[in-house]
């Protein structure tokens, strides 16, 4: 059974495409106009083992806000749409990734029950000349929103020895985890083969 989606979101603020296999080999082609943003889709699609497109044209004019919460909202409408009735998986996925001075911990259930909390350090405003750090929460929340999902996210540590955490690594260990942690729960349970992984017989 092909585990695709294609999903348009078409606003007055921004016009995104996602494309997704979650069966994929990690391949991605990538533009929203944010560079690390890209960079970070991209972490999404290698750790995670999905095929992912991702095309977004938003009004950076204004700021990355539109942009950077429609994509995360596409993404996660179509992680749903991919996921079907879910028969099969494994449901639950964690991972804990270190990067350098930085260790992040991301769980993730796909319950059919939005729920995101995160946990992260204070950081320094902007990641290169458009990605505001203050939105790592806020794509969390969007894209567990879409995609009907309860994920937690914690940042466990990030200080190097008498300096201030390195928001580069902060935000990347977050999305290698998410990534890795996705790849585990949408990943077909040979022991479940066909099943609903719920008492409730629905997800």
């Amino acid at each position: 059974m092909s585990r695709t989606a294609r999903v348009e979101r078409v606003t007055k603020e921004t016009k995104v495409l996602v494309e997704i296999d979650l069966d994929g080999t990690g391949k991605a082609d990538i533009e929203t106009g944010v560079g690390f943003y890209d960079h970070m889709l991209h972490q999404i699609a290698r750790h995670g083992g999905f095929d992912l497109t991702v095309h977004t044209v938003g009004d950076l004019e204004i700021d990355a806000h539109h942009t950077m919460e429609d994509t995360a909202l596409a993404l996660g409408a179509a992680f749903d749409q991919a996921l079907g009735d879910k028969a099969g998986i494994r449901r639950y996925g964690s991972a804990t990734v270190p990067m350098d001075e930085v260790l992040v911990r991301a769980a993730v259930d796909l319950s059919g029950r939005p729920y995101v909390l995160h946990d992260e350090p204070a950081l320094s405003p902007y990641i290169g000349p458009v990605y505001p750090t203050s939105m790592t929460r806020h794509i969390w929340e969007s894209f567990g929103q879409a995609a009907r999902i309860t994920l937690h996210v914690d940042v466990l540590r990030a200080a190097r020895p008498g300096g201030h955490p390195d928001a580069h690594h902060v935000v990347e260990a977050q999305f290698k985890a998410v990534a890795r942690a996705l790849r585990e729960a949408t990943a077909i349970d040979p022991r479940n083969v066909g099943a609903i992984p719920s008492t409730k017989g629905a997800l």
